[in-house]
């Protein structure tokens, strides 16, 4: 018998009057059931977050630095279990999902540093114009109100954490709404958060149904939403609360481009496992995962049957298994849909050279080249193990491909030459430009997001602290200055 796990309803644990089961993708068993918040329950959160974002604001930032501090300390502690149900019920590789875990850890040690340095203030002398003497401006920044955090299934617990650890840090409550096939990863944090001694209503963790999420998202007392997910679900977020806060971290269809400079045999065969490995590292189920490779022409020949090689050298199987690099994908559904998108390019005129087939949630690494540009793996966020690969003719043609594409998350850039890394900075039309490696590397501190259909403001602790807060203006007057 499988217990149920409780919602954290204001800091404190809550069950509703219904409950619903979350099983692996891997083998279909039962991983947890967890509890339902009611509508009333649901109020009481809001509520409670609405009464103590002032006291919430005021808090000293040594009682949330020290909060974050505990949360970071306790899940570095549970490394391995929490990995061991990120992987569960995510259907992630147990090496990944430590990975993920670990940069947990960070995001939450990142956001105790910053809550202890944010906000102190600047001052600006006005007297530079003689109508400003004896004046003197002081800035401060405070919360915008209270945050609603929407969390995707891909990372469930990180990404979780990049919602909750600014919003403590910042001083502004939260009520997160984890993605419903992986909430237990996130409750796991109302766990660490209830050990602390933040105040009561300054953060709730909700498992709230996706088609009860419209009353929320446009419930007033909730000023700023912070979203991750599909770039549709984001953008009909954003148009039915025109007056809101938006952050919204959307999809991408990250390419890596390889230029003719990085030639060696050593060269190619790491930028071969590089793009083998982050296109199928959680089961392609990344923002910023490989799914296409832009090759110049004079390395196009000799770079295509390495990653051929490097792709099939992955191995799919058991997600327990440490030696286990792609696992299945969240659920059967999304396999499907991966497998109709190639079998879409294929029947266009794709060549398939390896992959394409399905086993109940598992979709095997694939590699396709010669995809015709209207197909939808061509032109949406593919979300699953597959690669497409093209070639070009030099430089201009390259970036010219990156940016044919409605996205623009990151892109990575093969090159050794330090002026064509300045040329790919300009010219991508990306919210971050990987020099020397592939498009999926996110520092937890650093601004992350995206330009185009990638959606709008920036992650990354103190990025997403800006976000949910705005500048006050003190002016002191009759100083001698």
């Amino acid at each position: 018998m499988t217990s149920t796990t409780a919602f954290w309803l204001a800091g404190r644990q809550a069950t509703g009057e219904t409950t619903f089961d979350v099983t692996s993708p891997w083998d279909g068993h039962t991983v947890g059931t967890v509890s339902v918040p009611t509508d009333a329950q649901v109020e009481e959160a809001v509520s409670a977050a609405y009464a103590v974002r002032e006291d919430f604001a005021a808090t000293p930032a040594h009682v949330r630095a020290a909060a974050l501090d505990h949360v970071s300390r306790r899940l570095a502690e549970r490394t391995e279990e929490i990995a061991r149900l990120i992987s569960a019920e995510n259907g992630k590789p147990v090496k990944w999902a430590r990975g993920e875990v670990g940069r947990a850890v960070s995001v939450f040690r990142f956001a105790a540093e910053e809550a202890r340095r944010f906000n102190g203030g600047e001052a600006q002398r006005l007297d530079t114009d003689a109508g400003g003497q004896g004046r003197l401006a002081f800035t401060r920044r405070f919360p915008k109100g209270v945050v609603l955090g929407i969390a995707p299934f891909n990372f469930p617990l990180n990404l979780c954490a990049h919602k909750i650890a600014p919003a403590i840090a910042a001083g502004a409550p939260i009520i997160l709404k984890p993605a419903p096939a992986t909430p237990l990863s996130g409750l796991i944090l109302g766990e660490l958060l209830a050990e602390t001694e933040l105040p009561a209503g300054s953060w709730s963790i909700l498992p709230v149904p996706n088609d009860r999420m419209p009353a929320l998202v446009q419930d007033e007392r909730l000023p700023v939403i912070s979203f991750t997910g599909s770039e549709t679900v984001g953008y009909a977020i954003m148009d039915s609360v025109p007056r809101k806060h938006c952050t919204l971290e959307l999809g991408g269809n990250g390419a890596a481009v390889v230029l003719a400079d990085f030639a060696s045999d050593e060269d190619l065969d790491r930028a071969a496992q590089r793009i083998a490995t982050f296109s199928n590292y959680q089961g392609g189920q990344s923002c910023i995962s490989v799914q296409r490779v832009i090759a110049d022409a004079s390395v196009y020949d000799r770079l295509l049957p390495r990653i051929v090689a490097a792709v099939e050298a992955q191995v799919t199987g058991d997600p327990n298994d440490d030696a286990t690099d792609v696992g299945p994908l969240v659920s059967e559904a999304a396999a499907q849909r991966v497998e109709s998108w190639v079998d879409e390019a294929t029947a266009a005129g794709a060549k398939l050279l390896t992959g394409g087939k399905r086993d109940g949630a598992s979709y095997a690494p694939t590699v396709l080249t010669d995809v015709p540009a209207d197909v939808t793996i061509s032109r949406e966020e593919v979300f699953g193990p597959v690669l497409t690969v093209q070639k070009v003719d030099g430089e201009a043609a390259a970036f010219a491909a990156v940016n044919d594409s409605k996205y623009g998350l990151q892109a990575g850039v093969f090159t050794h030459d330090l002026q064509t890394a300045f040329r790919a900075h300009r010219a991508l039309e990306v919210g971050g430009v990987v020099i020397g490696d592939v498009p999926s590397y996110r520092a937890d501190q650093m601004p992350y997001g995206g330009a185009k259909q990638s959606g709008v403001g920036r992650e990354g602790v103190r990025f997403a602290m800006d976000d949910y807060t705005y500048e006050r203006v003190m002016v002191l007057t009759g100083l001698a200055l």
